[in-house]
């Protein structure tokens, strides 16, 4: 073989490992996983057997489809009862609230939906508007309150906490986290025999969590560690740094279950890898 035909077939080849790799990524950031949960909790009443939730986390402006179609199709197949977002709606670097109403609007026809704040609408000035905007919609901004969701007779609580963003930064980030715990105890529900589901964006929490006696929480934030090490898991998370412990879930620690999404989209890093976008849905057993 000469020389310009090995030239030829070496660039042919580098061509094809970059293609290949530009597909791989292609299909790593844009198709969707579903993952299923089957939850088992004896406090769930009764009425609530089969009630499934669908959760949507870390969006961050990323766009499945024209207007969302392609993320729309999915959850109208998985015919939830209610959809929960936990937080990164939007991306504070590069907001577009437009992008995220076009997925709520979507889906707000599908089941009613719950929504808490991430540090990323902590961050954003576009956040009320967009919150006004979702509110007008029919979604209902938790904030740090607690609604009743009613089956037949029967009741759960779903309780939603904003972002600790949220919580003047002035004071120093422990008495940040002081406040951010007072809340939670504030939020608890005086009779615990009741079950209780808990939205909150930031899993590394998780103790402060059980410590207020909430049964399910539903987190995000940790994008699944972002690069998935086969057999290991997640490389980084914000809040946790290398090798984070919270990235997937399910965790159970005494009586509390928690259920953190790997999320959608993107921020500062661009890319997933090993580590598709999802949606997780859980069902009560």
């Amino acid at each position: 073989m000469n020389k310009n035909n090995k030239f030829k077939w070496k660039t042919l080849l580098i061509i094809l490992i970059i293609l290949g790799m530009l597909i791989f990524l292609y299909w790593q950031n844009n198709d969707i996983v579903v993952r299923k949960i089957e939850y088992t909790n004896e406090k769930i009443p009764a009425d609530f057997k089969g009630f499934k939730l669908l959760q949507i986390s870390d969006l961050h402006n990323k766009q499945f489809g024209k207007e969302q179609k392609n993320i729309i199709k999915l959850i109208e197949k998985e015919k939830p009862d209610a959809i929960i977002i936990t937080g990164d709606i939007i991306d504070a670097n590069r907001t577009d609230s437009d992008i995220a109403l076009e997925l709520i609007k979507g889906i707000i026809k599908i089941a009613p939906i719950y929504y808490v704040t991430g540090n990323h609408e902590s961050e954003a000035r576009e956040y009320r508007e967009l919150a006004a905007e979702m509110t007008k919609l029919g979604v209902v901004v938790m904030g740090n309150n607690i609604e009743k969701i009613i089956r037949n007779e029967s009741s759960i609580y779903i309780c939603g906490i904003d972002d600790l963003g949220f919580i003047d930064r002035n004071i120093g980030l422990n008495n940040m986290k002081n406040e951010f715990k007072d809340r939670l105890t504030l939020l608890g529900i005086e009779n615990k025999e009741n079950f209780q589901i808990l939205l909150s964006h930031r899993p590394e929490f998780f103790d402060y969590y059980q410590e207020a006696g909430f049964d399910l929480v539903f987190s995000g934030h940790a994008h699944g560690g972002q690069i998935r090490i086969p057999l290991i898991g997640g490389l980084i998370a914000p809040g946790q740094g290398i090798f984070p412990r919270y990235t997937t879930g399910p965790y159970y620690q005494k009586q509390s279950a928690l259920i953190v999404s790997r999320g959608l989209g993107n921020s500062k890093f661009p890319f997933r890898i090993f580590n598709r976008p999802e949606l997780v849905t859980v069902e009560f057993d």
